[in-house]
């Protein structure tokens, strides 16, 4: 299948889902939900819908269980609302790359502080004599 369209077919996957998933999935499991990214197999026979839960009181692992309770319902809307034929079958995995981000960003941000920490603390070295000039004496 060429490449153009597996990636149109997968972001109207990701776009569909997500309005579907914020309009019409009521689980009180899966409160609100970003998709971050949609990857369709080759054959179409699947497709893997990573998600972020968005300010959610539920820990990742039930929102999984949320969204594939509900995924029955959402590869039947999905089929409708693209005219596929054969609607792939959803697969939902937990996003972890968006806290990762967040983890590396708040280590950077550690480092830079104890950087500037340090460099404030340190004294100035004295100033390199120019070349040529004899040595001072003590």
């Amino acid at each position: 299948m060429p490449q153009a369209r597996t990636q149109r077919i997968e972001s109207e996957i990701q776009r569909v889902l997500a309005a579907l998933i914020a309009r019409e999935v009521k689980d009180p499991r899966v409160g609100n939900v970003t998709i971050t990214a949609v990857s369709v197999a080759a054959d179409m026979g699947t497709a893997r819908v990573f998600f972020t839960p968005f300010a959610s009181r539920n820990p990742p692992h039930e929102v999984r269980t949320g969204l594939t309770h509900a995924a029955g319902f959402l590869r039947g809307e999905l089929g409708r609302r693209l005219s596929l034929r054969h609607a792939p079958r959803l697969e939902f995995v937990f996003d972890e790359s968006v806290e990762g981000a967040a983890r590396l960003t708040s280590l950077i941000e550690r480092a830079v502080a104890g950087d500037r920490a340090g460099a404030a603390a340190a004294p100035e070295p004295a100033p390199e004599p120019p070349p040529g000039a004899d040595p001072p004496r003590r």
